[in-house]
């Protein structure tokens, strides 16, 4: 028995799937401590969008820290706050015409939805939620309660009330009808909701990509009816659906926004709530955390923006979405398999969790970091960084079909 079984909690998890011991990286390559080599398609769950120790970042970071900067302020005013707030208006907000105050939530993106959750409820004085089924929000309780997955709800302990879950945007189920008609009917039993909370893009749901205007007609009900119409872009924000917000495509604006994971640019823990100006309703205090505005994230998410703008990564994502379409789609289409994504988040459905079970295992085997996803952990998960090299790239979605072929066998000759 190694340390970590006979000291660390039951629940730890990636480390069930991925074993060994790792000790270094670099962009979009993992070392093991045995000196194994890894190419990285799963990017620390998307906070890692710009790779693993990206020099021009880590850079500016540890300038940072080598200065005796302020490490640690509370929501004090500090330089490191004000270049963060002034760098994201004037580089994403400011040309979207986006017009956002920045609320600054504790580490997690779980504490940003916290935070969202409650400020709608503060805001229309009532207390239900619209949340869709296969979404994924976080683990504490609030966000629990609008998170779908059965397993992890359980683990809560306590009941989790005042959410309606719906039918995600799909083919063969209209949710906008059902929604209008649970609103406008007075037997429905369900009370109009102070929000409805959405992943554009349901990530650890299984890469559920919702139609454009499916998204149209969802903000048009929120107006309808007057509730808050929450986009959480804490997975596929920051670039990696291709624009900075996953939203973009639609052309709506979210009354509120959480990002999280790759906003800090180096794997920092920070989040971060866009809200419209004129919901900013809290009183000073209501919502606080020690660690909300971690110092070094600032400057991290500063860089990242710097980064972005001065290695044109949008269009990189662009190059490299074509790659990964048209990679998958040579593979598979022809299989019967059905594979979805947008940007740089790509999914593979074999149907059966125990199939892509086995192919995370070989692709690991074989030096490749990816994750499953959905109901039954059914889906592949690509998801490497953003600036990913061409040739790694490559690399990796060769290792996947190979491991495919390994595992399906014969359905594949």
């Amino acid at each position: 028995m190694n340390i970590f079984e006979k000291r660390e909690s039951n629940v730890r998890n990636y480390c069930r799937t991925y074993g060994g011991i790792f000790d270094r990286a670099k962009n979009s390559i993992v070392y093991s401590s045995d000196g194994k080599k890894f190419i990285d398609f799963f990017a620390g769950a998307g906070a890692l969008n710009y790779g693993h120790n990206n020099s021009f970042i880590k850079n500016k970071i540890v300038s940072y820290i080598m200065s005796n900067k302020i490490m640690h302020a509370l929501d004090f005013h500090t330089i490191a706050k004000r270049d963060f707030i002034k760098c994201f208006y004037e580089k994403i907000l400011k040309p979207k015409s986006l017009n956002y105050k920045f609320q600054f939530c504790g580490p997690t993106g779980a504490d940003a939805v916290e935070a969202a959750l409650k400020l709608a409820r503060k805001i229309k004085k009532r207390s239900g939620i619209f949340a869709f089924m296969g979404g994924y929000h976080g683990v504490s309780l609030g966000a629990l309660s609008v998170t779908g997955n059965k397993r992890m709800r359980g683990a809560g302990g306590t009941p989790l009330n005042n959410v309606t879950f719906i039918p995600y945007c799909n083919k063969s189920f209209n949710s906008i009808e059902y929604m209008e008609m649970i609103l406008k009917d007075s037997h429905s039993g369900i009370e109009t909701p102070a929000a409805v909370i959405v992943e554009t893009i349901q990530a650890e749901g299984g890469v559920n990509v919702a139609r454009v205007d499916w998204l149209e007609q969802l903000k048009k009900l929120c107006e309808k009816y007057d509730m808050l119409f929450i986009c959480d872009d804490i997975q596929v924000g920051c670039g990696r659906s291709g624009n900075f917000f996953s939203f973009e495509r639609s052309g709506i604006i979210p009354d509120i926004v959480v990002l999280s994971k790759a906003i800090s640019g180096y794997g920092l823990p920070m989040s971060v709530l866009l809200l419209k100006p004129e919901l900013d309703v809290w009183q000073p205090g209501e919502h606080v955390g020690t660690f909300r505005g971690f110092q070094l994230a600032f400057v991290g998410a500063v860089a990242a923006l710097e980064y972005r703008e001065k290695y044109d990564l949008e269009n990189k994502v662009k190059e490299r979405e074509s790659f990964i379409r048209n990679f998958l789609e040579k593979f598979f289409i022809y299989k019967e398999i059905e594979i979805r994504g947008l940007g740089m988040i790509w999914g593979i459905d074999f149907g059966r969790g125990s199939i892509t079970k086995k192919i995370v295992k070989t692709c690991f085997d074989n030096g490749l970091i990816i994750e499953s996803a959905g109901r039954d952990g059914s889906i592949l998960k690509l998801l490497p960084p953003l600036n990913i090299s061409m040739s790694n790239l490559l690399t990796g979605c060769v290792i996947i079909e190979e491991a495919v072929g390994e595992v399906m066998g014969e359905l594949f000759v």
